[in-house]
């Protein structure tokens, strides 16, 4: 199992790097789209990160599945550096390096980050709403909103942004009357 002060120890090097790489050729955005596909896949298929992970799978065969998997649409430039972390055998920290290298493109871009958790799917008016309150809060200058639904709140939302949470969730509002009833 990973530590997550060894991986962040690992996977920071290498997402600068790529970061560093992305801004020499102006493409800081396409590698974050491209990273978020990357996360997404990597989330969606326990089978393909079990690939990735295993470290008994020859350094060849794994860079035959990388380049088949990513295809001709990828950035050439992000395809190599994905071998380069092969070669290197970090391949095993993609997830994390992607992960470090979208906090630095939010850091270059003035935006932060929102987990929003809410007992039903949001509307984009209740998104914007949510963003508008986050930008007003944070003086940032965009949000990314990543969203879940958690039937357990029966209402409301919670929203994190960094190390502050906002719970207006009808559960958090009964825990907070209920330790006041409690004392």
């Amino acid at each position: 199992m990973k530590s997550t002060v060894e991986t962040a120890e690992i996977a920071q090097p290498y997402a600068q790097a790529l970061m560093s790489l992305a801004k020499s050729k102006n493409l800081a955005e396409d590698f974050g789209s491209e990273a978020r596909i990357l996360i997404s896949l990597l989330q969606d298929s326990q089978q393909l990160k079990n690939f990735v992970d295993n470290p008994f799978i020859k350094p060849d065969t794994k860079k035959g599945v990388i380049t088949q998997v990513l295809g001709a649409e990828v950035n050439p430039y992000l395809r190599n550096f994905l071998l380069l972390l092969v070669d290197k055998r970090r391949i095993f920290f993609l997830e994390e390096i992607l992960q470090q290298y979208l906090s630095l493109l939010r850091q270059l871009n003035q935006t932060v980050l929102a987990e929003v958790t809410s007992a039903v799917p949001l509307s984009s008016e209740q998104q914007q709403a949510i963003e508008q309150k986050v930008i007003a809060l944070t003086k940032a200058r965009q949000v990314e909103l990543v969203t879940k639904v958690d039937s357990d709140l029966i209402g409301g939302v919670i929203i994190k942004v960094g190390s502050q949470v906002i719970d207006s969730s009808l559960r958090g509002q009964l825990r907070r009357l209920s330790l006041r009833l409690g004392s």
